[in-house]
């Protein structure tokens, strides 16, 4: 068993397409079908079925997969402590990041590490909150910075969530909306406070499930009791922004997402007390007992930085 066939069976596990893979490994398709055929063969069971939705694995495919899973972690976490030796002369990162965070994280921190660490090669990954979880848990990312899971969910015991700093979510509506009138001036709150009771007939514009500032939404519309009615659902923010402002509905967002933003028709936003916990942690995520080499930990400390100094 080899390094190079833990790493064809987890291509094609994760591809479910033979092609795909191939071309993702860059060798023949017969190649590497005749290549799988031997580890079967070593192993003595189909570690791959068919399905009409392409390759799957069995029981035994899905063990192999785990450990392959698990000895590739380990021989990446040793190539990368060989990389050390060069004293960042060379290396790699592979990191993820959300799409937001990235489109005003990245150009104050990337700059600088280049200057520093000219040789460290950097590839991003781009994706939503469960992606970057399932990425971490897999080793395919040295690390992640995203937002930690909300109050009443149950953190992956396998990941570490180290906090950078915590924003309150707004609510967003027209200016002619009925809910203004209900709102109460609060010191201590950036807009005025309005209860979430008052939206249990109101009509929500949300994200999609997987996206961390749906499950903020849920989990606050949860704690007020309330059973949304949900008119839309979209993947961008700036979308049910702009549908808020022409009174389509409301959407909660969180603070940070909407300064210096600017919109023809501007929403008018309220705060949310404290109470509902509508709020998410911007956070680092490792694998923990993961390896981090020394330009993981030099781009990690950037970030605290950058996050201290924000």
């Amino acid at each position: 068993m080899t390094t190079r066939e833990l790493l064809y069976v987890k291509t094609v596990a994760d591809a479910k397409n033979i092609s795909r893979a191939a071309r993702k490994l860059f060798v023949a398709q017969p190649s590497l079908s005749q290549s799988l055929q031997r580890i079967e063969d070593n192993v003595g069971t189909k570690l791959f079925v068919r399905s009409p939705n392409g390759l799957r694995l069995t029981y035994a495919g899905e063990k192999y997969y785990q450990m392959a899973c698990q000895v590739l972690k380990i021989f990446d976490d040793f190539e990368a402590e060989v990389a050390d030796l060069n004293d960042l002369k060379a290396g790699h990162i592979y990191f993820g990041i959300t799409n937001h965070l990235g489109s005003f994280l990245l150009p104050k921190v990337l700059p600088v590490f280049q200057k520093e660490c000219p040789n460290i090669d950097i590839d991003i990954y781009e994706g939503s909150t469960d992606d970057q979880e399932a990425n971490l848990l897999s080793g395919d990312l040295d690390f992640s910075i995203m937002h930690a899971p909300v109050a009443d969910a149950q953190p992956n015991p396998s990941l570490n969530y180290e906090i950078l700093a915590n924003h309150p979510f707004i609510i967003a509506v027209s200016s002619n909306s009925p809910l203004i009138r209900k709102a109460v001036v609060t010191e201590g709150y950036q807009h005025p406070v309005l209860d979430l009771k008052y939206l249990q007939n109101e009509p929500l514009l949300t994200l999609h499930k997987g996206q961390r500032i749906r499950h903020v939404t849920d989990f606050a519309l949860r704690q007020a009791h309330i059973t949304p009615e949900i008119r839309l659902t979209s993947r961008n923010y700036d979308t049910l922004l702009r549908l808020a402002a022409s009174g389509y509905g409301y959407t909660m967002v969180p603070s940070d997402y909407v300064r210096k933003r600017h919109f023809d028709e501007s929403p008018y936003y309220l705060s949310i007390d404290r109470k509902y916990g509508a709020y998410w942690s911007l956070c680092i995520t490792t694998l923990k007992d993961s390896f981090q080499s020394k330009a993981d930990q030099h781009m990690i400390e950037l970030l605290r930085k950058n996050f201290k100094e924000a």
